[in-house]
């Protein structure tokens, strides 16, 4: 059975819309359970009726004809009570319904599953026997894990519907909304812009051309460089490989042959589409037709003709790099996008960034942040081969996407973005104005940096200092670990920059979604895996390096605060402290004179928070880290679009935690700060305040709005809405009262503008 339902899901994954996987599916699963009946009813949210859509053994005739409400006959039992239902003589049931217009015999056996996606059920999936036959375990378990293939399905075609239905114009029929994972906050409303990684075939998007012959010829000149490297490459590994070795090259060349893969692409191109386009729909269809071969040698074969496409590709890309248009208002759209593509956008004409994969803290989203552009990351169900050129919107608050949105849509988020600007505009005065509650409390706002853009930012929005420098920007960067004299170099400027304002660098933190391309960390679950001190005080050459690079940058200045990452106990802090003591000896002993900054810890795993006493102990300050803090005690993957919904730092236990991890660090008289995107969200800064923490850590476009609510409100009211908020035990109910405390104090301007639109 498994081999089985492998081909039948390579098939549906092959199949060119719904309609034809619905087809293989009913045909495929008839044939694997041996029933005379397969049928697929789907929900229709507009009726709220199960349609049946497709069927093997029934009246065809009848697909889109019967119908059922979840109240009626057993497709709608099914769907009602969310689970299979297997009987052996199904017009005994109370709730059979015989219907006629189906034209065929009444079926005495009945299987059917139900096709549920993220909670939602979509349809139902039902097998049918003239015979009574009660079908077994391993039956039903079989049609159990179908339903669940193709509920994936099913959903993607749902989303992606109205881009299937792209005119020559790239004209959408209706909208569509894509969940991802909030990169940078902010509304935007333009002109998608697909940007193709280098030589990806399966990410070329569709494209009307209307010179057919110009680009025959651009697809016969990429022909011919092929063909010569492959005749260059035999040549130049003649001596090195065996005849029969060889003989690769030979089936290459005939591959690329006119009466081949050149001919099936000419005969492509000819039917309006560009060459990049009709390449990638001939080779995807060789490469799923090998790949459904039974012959293992034959399936190998689908590698070396995905190889050929991305050749032909990286030639016709060479040409297409110096074309690509960007429109005012562009949202640059990529399966992964890179700083070097943002770079290319001229300046005033990017509003937007949307990434397929990637996360919340991967480079891009860094930068973004930075520079404040809306951003969407890890939009793992778009099409996005498919949107260029037509209309989105991307809600960077909620990590959405909308392709082809109505005109009411449209015009929602356009009064967003322009409350935005004007927001922004009127918080600018309040640049040199104290971060002061209305009873005269003072609450230091720090920024998080690690990119040169970001200190423009921070002190035009009047940053106290740095909260949080992320050291491994630079390493990211690079080909290679920095030199400590790169290092000091790059640190040196953050420190001066700000000088006299404290700058709190954090020591390498990759791992977890972090990587660094010359130094890989390969795990299955990196995010409780190699990351963060465990990497460096596992590599003490790295952190000595890194520790004496920044102790010699604060020479003269001394502003330097040194902060610890992914602290789990009093062990890990230890030994971190005995390297940064030997570092500053060894900074000593080269006659540069600087005295020991500060050392912190970040609490960011729940271990931490219920050590907080015994690492204040040790160390001058404290720092949480509210994004890891909050994945941690939730066990949630925030980076994961799938369970992105539960990840939320204003759960009880993550507000229990923070009050927790204050009181401890007071306690033993040390001061805690908080950096994350909670500490962002004007709304939770209030709660960060009556909390008592010492300091807020945010990204810079968020500062003025903190600063102005916190302005606007005293402490002893911060507290009671505290006290108030942490007698409630769901999240949601956290949020809504919070925000509507807020407004009824006329403080609602700077709670999310985009919530609104949402409701």
């Amino acid at each position: 059975m498994l081999n089985v339902l492998r081909k039948i899901v390579q098939e549906v994954n092959a199949a060119k819309d719904l309609k034809t996987a619905l087809g293989i599916i009913v045909l495929r699963v008839k044939e694997a359970m041996g029933s005379h009946v397969c049928s697929v009813y789907l929900l229709d949210p507009d009726t709220n009726r199960f349609v049946l859509m497709a069927t093997e053994g029934l009246n065809k005739r009848s697909i889109g004809k019967v119908s059922m409400a979840p109240n009626e006959g057993l497709v709608g039992l099914v769907g009602t009570r969310e689970e299979p239902l297997n009987l052996e003589n199904a017009s005994d049931h109370p709730r059979y319904r015989y219907f006629a217009e189906t034209g065929e015999e009444r079926y005495a056996s009945f299987l059917g599953a139900p096709i549920i996606h993220h909670r939602r059920v979509m349809g139902v999936l039902v097998i049918q026997q003239k015979e009574n036959r009660q079908f077994d375990e391993g039956e039903e378990a079989f049609l159990v894990t179908m339903s669940a293939q193709l509920a994936g399905v099913i959903a993607h075609a749902e989303a992606t519907g109205s881009i299937r239905g792209l005119g020559r114009q790239g004209k959408g029929i209706q909208e569509a909304r894509f969940v991802g994972v909030p990169g940078a906050p902010g509304a935007a409303v333009g002109t998608a812009v697909v940007v193709l990684p280098p030589a990806d075939l399966e990410v070329v998007p569709d494209k009307p051309i209307k010179d057919i012959e110009a680009e025959v010829e651009r697809f016969k000149a990429a022909l011919e460089g092929v063909r010569q490297d492959m005749r260059e490459l035999s040549s130049k590994l003649a001596s090195q490989l065996r005849k029969e070795e060889r003989a690769l090259f030979d089936v290459y060349l005939m591959m690329l042959d006119d009466a081949s893969i050149g001919l099936e692409v000419k005969r492509v191109i000819r039917t309006g589409q560009w060459a990049q386009g009709a390449l990638r729909q001939v080779v995807m269809e060789h490469v799923k037709r090998f790949e459904l071969m039974d012959d293992h040698y034959l399936r190998e074969r689908a590698s070396d003709v995905r190889d050929i496409g991305r050749r032909l590709l990286a030639y016709l890309q060479e040409e297409r790099k110096q074309n690509l248009v960007y429109d005012d208002n562009t949202i640059l759209v990529s399966e992964e996008l890179s700083p070097a593509m943002l770079g290319e956008v001229p300046q005033g004409k990017l509003v937007g960034l949307v990434s397929v994969q990637g996360s919340g803290n991967s480079h891009v989203a860094i930068l973004a942040r930075a520079m404040g552009i809306p951003t969407v990351m890890g939009v793992v169900d778009l099409p996005y081969s498919k949107v260029d050129g037509i209309q989105l919107i991307v809600d960077g608050y909620h990590g959405e996407v909308f392709t082809n949105p109505s005109e009411i849509l449209r015009r929602q988020y356009a009064e967003v973005v322009e409350e935005e600007r004007q927001l922004t505009q009127g918080l600018d005065a309040l640049r040199a104005l104290p971060c002061e509650t209305l009873d005269g409390h003072r609450m230091p706002l720090w920024v998080n940096t690690g990119l040169l853009a970001d200190v423009v930012r921070a002190q035009e929005r009047g940053a106290e200092g740095v909260g949080l420098y992320r050291s491994e920007v630079p390493f990211m960067n690079g080909q290679r670990f920095p030199s400590e004299k790169e290092q000091l170099a790059i640190y040196r400027e953050q420190l001066a920059a700000f000088h006299p304002l404290p700058v709190t660098m954090r020591t390498l933190d990759i791992g977890g979604d972090k990587a660094l391309s010359y130094f890989p960390i390969k795990e299955s679950n990196p995010f409780l895996g190699w990351r963060g001190i465990r990497v460096t005080l596992d590599h003490p050459e790295i952190f000595l390096v890194q520790a004496r690079a920044m102790l010699k940058a604060s020479e003269g200045l001394n502003n330097l605060r040194i902060l610890l990452p992914m602290i789990s106990g009093i062990h890990e802090l230890e030994e971190a402290l005995h390297l940064i003591h030997r570092a500053w000896g060894e900074v000593r002993d080269e006659g540069t004179d600087v005295p020991l900054p500060p050392v912190g810890v970040m609490i960011e795993i729940p271990a931490a928070v219920y050590q907080t006493r015994d690492l204040a102990r040790q160390v001058d300050f404290l720092s949480v880290g509210s994004n890891d803090l909050t994945q941690y005690l939730l066990a949630v993957d925030r980076n994961n679009p799938r369970v992105a919904d539960l990840y939320d730092y204003l759960h009880p236990a993550v507000l229990q935690a923070l009050q927790h991890v204050v009181r401890d660090a007071h306690a033993e008289g040390k001061p805690v700060s908080i950096c994350g995107e909670m500490a962002g969200d004007p709304s939770a800064a209030v709660l960060l305040l009556a909390m008592g923490f010492d300091s807020l850590s945010m990204n810079a476009t968020n500062l003025p709005k903190v600063k102005w609510l916190l302005r606007q409100i005293s402490l002893s009211k911060a507290k009671e809405l505290l006290t108030q908020l942490m007698t409630i035990d769901n999240p949601q109910v956290i949020h809504s009262t919070l925000h509507l405390a807020l407004r009824n104090l006329g403080l609602g301007r700077v709670i999310n503008p985009a919530a609104s639109v949402q409701s």
